[in-house]
C-alpha cells in the first residue's frame, strides 16, 4: 500500500501547525538550529528557545563568535545539554571550513559536529528542497501502519527505513512537502498512544483495514527523570549557568545534597563530556570560562 501525496498534501495544507523554522524565508542555518533542538525534545519546549538563539545568533560565525559557556546557558532547560556544545562545535566548522554557510549535500552534512543521519537529511530536505528521505520516529510509525499494516515500526533500520520513505516521495517538487507533512501527522494524529484514527487524511490505511491488530511488543515505559542522574546533572548544570564565575564545590553540593555518590558521579559525567571544567584552583565552570 502506498500514501496519496494529494491526500496528505491537502490535509497539510489545512492542518499543519505553523512552526517558525517552516518559514520558507529562513536560512539554513535557522533550520539546522531547530534539528538540533527538536531532537527527543517537545515543541513545545523548543520554541522561545529557539527563538531566542537565533535572534541572538543569526548565522553560523555569530554562534562560533559566542563562547561554548554562552551556547550552554543558552539552551537553557532544553535537557541533553551536549546538543548545546555540539551545536557551537557545528558552527565553528562551518563558519571557518564553508564560508559561513551551511551545506548543501547530505555526505558533507555528515561530516559536521553533531550531524547525524537524520539531521543532514532533514537539512537537505527542507532547507535545500532536496528530495531525500528524512526518517524520524513519527515517519517510521506512519509508514509501519499505513504501508505495512503493523502498530509499531520495530527497530530502525536505517537501509530499509531510508528506502521505504524514497518510494513514497512524490518524483516532483512536492516531496519535501510530502516529508514534513509525513512527519507533521504521526505528530498530530498517527501518534503512538492514542492515535486519532477518526481525523486521519488518509482514505486507505493498511493497520486500518487488518483490524488495528496489536503490537507484536508490549509498549515501553516513560522514561523515568525524578531521581535519575540525568536530574542532578541538570541541577549542577543550573548552579554553574547562573554563576558569572567558577563556583565551589560547596556549591555544588548543596544543589544536591542529599546523595553524595550519585552527586559526584553526574559531576563526573559532565566533566568527561566537556560541559563542565575544573579551574587551576578547584574550582568549577562551564567550558570556556576556567
Amino acid at each position: 500500500m502506498t500514501i496519496p501525496a494529494a491526500e496528505l498534501l491537502d490535509w497539510y495544507a489545512r492542518s499543519g501547525r505553523d512552526l517558525p523554522w517552516r518559514d520558507p524565508a529562513l536560512s539554513a542555518w535557522q533550520i539546522l538550529v531547530s534539528e538540533f533542538m527538536l531532537q527527543q525534545t517537545p515543541v513545545a519546549r523548543v520554541l522561545p528557545v529557539w527563538t531566542s538563539w537565533v535572534a541572538r545568533w543569526p548565522t553560523p560565525s555569530a554562534t562560533a563568535a559566542a563562547s561554548a559557556a554562552d551556547a550552554v546557558r543558552a539552551w537553557g532547560k532544553l535537557g541533553y545539554p551536549r546538543r548545546a556544545t555540539r551545536l557551537h562545535a557545528c558552527a565553528r566548522v562551518i563558519a571557518d571550513e564553508h564560508a559561513d554557510v551551511v551545506p548543501r549535500d547530505v555526505d558533507t552534512l555528515l561530516t559536521l559536529p553533531g550531524v547525524g543521519a537524520y539531521t543532514a537529511r532533514a537539512v537537505a530536505c527542507f532547507a535545500y528542497g532536496q528530495p531525500v528521505p528524512v526518517v524520524d520516529t513519527n515517519v517510521r510509525r506512519v509508514v509501519a501502519r499505513a504501508v505495512r499494516g503493523v502498530a509499531e515500526a520495530g527497530s530502525p533500520a536505517a537501509v530499509r527505513d531510508h528506502a521505504e520513505v524514497a518510494a513514497l516521495l512524490p518524483d516532483d517538487a512536492r516531496a519535501p512537502r510530502f516529508s514534513a507533512a509525513l512527519m507533521e501527522l504521526g505528530a498530530t494524529v498517527c501518534t503512538a498512544r492514542g492515535p486519532r484514527c477518526a481525523v486521519c487524511p488518509l482514505s486507505r490505511c493498511a493497520w486500518r483495514e487488518r483490524g488495528y491488530p496489536a503490537a507484536a511488543t508490549p509498549p515501553r515505559r516513560a522514561q523515568r527523570y525524578a531521581g535519575t542522574d540525568r536530574q542532578v546533572r541538570g541541577r549542577l548544570l543550573d548552579v554553574l549557568r547562573a554563576s558569572a564565575s567558577p563556583v565551589r564545590q560547596h556549591d555544588l553540593d548543596l544543589a544536591w545534597p542529599d546523595d553524595e555518590v550519585q552527586r559526584n558521579r553526574a559531576l563526573s559525567s559532565l566533566l568527561r563530556d566537556g560541559l563542565v571544567q575544573r579551574t587551576g584552583d578547584g574550582r568549577f565552570a562551564l567550558p570556556g570560562e576556567g
